[in-house]
This record gives C-alpha cells, sequence and structure tokens, in this order.
C-alpha cells in the first residue's frame, strides 16, 4: 500500500493528478529542467487522456473516441519511444467526456469513462465491468484508502450542445466495491457539479456550481457534512468552479468554468464569463471562503485545477480564456498575494517537481498551432525550459511524471516525453 495515496499502487504516479489529494507533485525526485539539454518524443494519438505508472517501465495510457456512444481503451507503452507494447480491448463507454484511469493497491488497474467502470489486471486483460446508473458521462472517479473506488456524473454542457438548454441537474456520488466494481452506495447531492472529485483520507470534496461539499465514506455509507457547506459563487457574473486540490488545510481551485463547450483546440478568446476569474481557497476547519482574482478581466474561463506548493506556499493560477499565468504566495492566514504574472495561454493541469521547485506548463500558440512545454521556476516565474510537445492543439488534459528524469505530456493530438540531459533512449 502506497503510505502517501493508501488504496493505490505505490508508485510515483498512480492515479491522475498523482493522488486523490490533486497535489500534482512528484516527491523525492531531483528532475531538472533547467540545463540546455532536453528532448521531446512526440506519438500521435487521438484523445490520450492520461498516463499512470505501475510497476519499474510500466506506463499506460487512456484512450477514448468521441460521440454520445464512446469506447474507450488503454495502451502500455514503452516508457521513452511512446510505442504501443499491449493493448486492451475496446471498453464500453457512453457519452463522452475525458474519464480517469488508476492503478490499485491490489494490482488492478481501473477505468471509469462514458457511464461505465471497468477492471483490468495488468496484461489488460478485462476482469470486471459495470454500467454506471446514469445516462451521463463520469468524469473520473478517486481511491479511498480502503480500496473503494467513488465516482460520480459529470453535470456540465457537453461539447456541441446548446447550453441556452442546458439542466443543470443534482448530482450522484456512487462508490464502487474493487472486487466486483458493485455499486455499494450512493448519495445525491442538491445540486450539479461540473469538476472531478477530490479526497482527503475518507473525505471526499464536491464542487458543485454554488457549494463546496464534504461527504464522508464509513465504509458502508456516504454521509454528507451538514455543518460544511460553504458557498463560494458570491460575485455577480461568476461561474462553477473546477477541480478542488486539498493543501494547506483548505480546498483550493479556480472559478469561471462555464464555457469550457467552447474549446476549439484553444481556450484563448472562448471565456464567455462576465466577472473575473478567481483563485477560491475554501478552509477545511471553518469553511471560510476567500476569492482572488488572476487577472482581473471578463472573457476569462479554464477547465482545471490551480498548483499548490504547499512547501514553499505558493499557489500558481490561470486564465485560459486571457492567457495568462500567475503565481501567489500564500499567508499563514491563506491569504494569497501575487508574486509574479507571464502572458501565457496555460490550460492543462500542471506538475510540480517538489525538490526542484520547477513546474510544468504549456503555453499554445494559435498561429502556429503549437503547444509548447514550459517549465518554470515556482518561486521566481522564470523559464527554465521551453520546446514545443508536437500538439498542434492546445492540452486541457494531465500530464505525468516518468521513470527516468522525466515527463509526460498528454493531449487530444497525442502524448509527449520530455527528458532531461537529452535521454532520449536511457
Amino acid at each position: 500500500m502506497s503510505v502517501r495515496n493508501p488504496g493505490y499502487w505505490p508508485s510515483p504516479w498512480p492515479g491522475e493528478d498523482g493522488g486523490p489529494a490533486r497535489l500534482q507533485d512528484v516527491l523525492d525526485h531531483d528532475l531538472t529542467f533547467s540545463g540546455p539539454d532536453v528532448h521531446v518524443t512526440f506519438r500521435e494519438g487521438v484523445a490520450t487522456t492520461m498516463a499512470v505508472l505501475r510497476e519499474p517501465d510500466e506506463v499506460f495510457v487512456l484512450r477514448h473516441v468521441p460521440g454520445p456512444d464512446a469506447v474507450s481503451w488503454v495502451e502500455r507503452i514503452d516508457p521513452r519511444s511512446l510505442e504501443v507494447l499491449e493493448r486492451s480491448a475496446d471498453l464500453p463507454g457512453g457519452p463522452t467526456w475525458p474519464g480517469g484511469i488508476a492503478a490499485h493497491e491490489n494490482g488492478s488497474l481501473y477505468v471509469v469513462f462514458g457511464r461505465h467502470a471497468h477492471r483490468l489486471d495488468a496484461s489488460l486483460q478485462l476482469i470486471a465491468s459495470c454500467t454506471l446508473p446514469r445516462n451521463r458521462p463520469y468524469n473520473s472517479f478517486v481511491i479511498l484508502p480502503d480500496g473503494s473506488l467513488v465516482t460520480k456524473d459529470f453535470g456540465g454542457v457537453l461539447p456541441g450542445t446548446d447550453p441556452a438548454t442546458h439542466v443543470y441537474e443534482p448530482t450522484e456520488l456512487v462508490v464502487l466495491d474493487p472486487e466486483h466494481l458493485e455499486v455499494v452506495a450512493r448519495c445525491e447531492l442538491s445540486e450539479a457539479s461540473i469538476a472531478r472529485l477530490a479526497a482527503d483520507g475518507d473525505a471526499v470534496y464536491v464542487v458543485g456550481v454554488t457549494t463546496l461539499w464534504r461527504v464522508r465514506w464509513d465504509g458502508t455509507a456516504l454521509d454528507v457534512d451538514q455543518d460544511f457547506a460553504p458557498r463560494y459563487c458570491t460575485v455577480s457574473g461568476q461561474t462553477y468552479g473546477w477541480d478542488p486540490v486539498i493543501a494547506l488545510g483548505a480546498a483550493w481551485f479556480l472559478d469561471n468554468g462555464f464555457g469550457s463547450e467552447r474549446y476549439v483546440g484553444t481556450f484563448l478568446g472562448q471565456g464567455v464569463n462576465v466577472a473575473p476569474l478567481h483563485l477560491v481557497r475554501v478552509g477545511l476547519g471553518d469553511g471560510a471562503v476567500s476569492l482572488t482574482e488572476i487577472c482581473g478581466r471578463p472573457g476569462g474561463v479554464v477547465a482545471n485545477p490551480p498548483l499548490i506548493d504547499a512547501r514553499r506556499r505558493i499557489a500558481v493560477g490561470f486564465d485560459s480564456g486571457n492567457g495568462v499565468l500567475v503565481g501567489f504566495d500564500i499567508a499563514d492566514d491563506g491569504t494569497c498575494t501575487r508574486r509574479w504574472e507571464h502572458d501565457q495561454a496555460h490550460a492543462s493541469h500542471l506538475l510540480l517537481i517538489a525538490d526542484t521547485g520547477e513546474f510544468l506548463s504549456t503555453d499554445h500558440d494559435a498561429n502556429r498551432m503549437m503547444d509548447a512545454l514550459v517549465v518554470r521556476d515556482i518561486t521566481t516565474g522564470a523559464q527554465r525550459c521551453r520546446v514545443d510537445s508536437g500538439s498542434l492543439v492546445q492540452s486541457v488534459l494531465f500530464p505525468a511524471c516518468g521513470w527516468h528524469d522525466d515527463v509526460y505530456y498528454c493531449s487530444f493530438a497525442g502524448i509527449a516525453r520530455l527528458a532531461a540531459y537529452g535521454d532520449a533512449h536511457g
């Protein structure tokens, strides 16, 4: 069992964002991209959502096709060349929204995509599947310390549909037994949720369209914390938040998520929100909410979480619609003060190399149709590395660390490997 992520396989990156708290950080790793010699390998592959690590040199990626009745599949790839070594059968899915994959402490791989969940062994043979209760996409899951899986339906506007006619229906959490993927508990909240779940122990955090919810798992049932329901959506023109990061005694996320269905290979210039976009902090003890503007401009939009460096007490937020990336100092009381700022068209999840203080971001150039990989120093914001990823579209997906002084970048166009020291082959 992983000490840091109980319930997950004890690898450096067993699930999206590195674990259920969504810290997006790589520990015990002195990887640095500060030198001039880096190497990028890119492999085309439609909708390469995320990569996870299991045993040494085992890298698994989740992919899917678009559409209302889509399928997903898992590939085991060569950790350096990115070539496919093994592929699962097509896995039944449903309405398309990026799902999730994780390596469980029991050695199995679990996938949630569309309205289905699947359990596979390490050779990508199917062990069990289930159809989830609602005919909607379920946007990934978290694994709890006892090994149970918790997922929920996606309540947002899907690409190609009219946001004016969308009905935001209450979301439902579902607990799955890891052995047979049987539904063992269900719990409905009073509002829709677009964001992915996060968890801290047996406490599951759900960002609703106006409110942050906490739901506790006692091993048999889900219990909504009636004393914790802080409302974060309080500004005229402000819209819903995305995935929460659990760090420094708080939940941190970015708001103004409405409009993500307008993604056209980039979010730059696609925002329709009236209020400025905020870094939202909600204290887990007192429920106190604070909002810190990213750039103060209307027209912002995001679809992903901020980065919280708990060691250095620095937050990184962004506004994908306006193309701004900002670092903030976090005071002891949670107050955030601007530390540095760059014009940068970033949209994906971030990745922190905790020991070196470098973090991986992206910068999409719509004129060249190229997404760049940009490594910055989190304390100064200084650029350490910039290199083309090979992806024509802006990533809105999940990076991961690798086994060999490297990181993986995923986009709807494919997967890239950024290796330090020119380590293309080892």
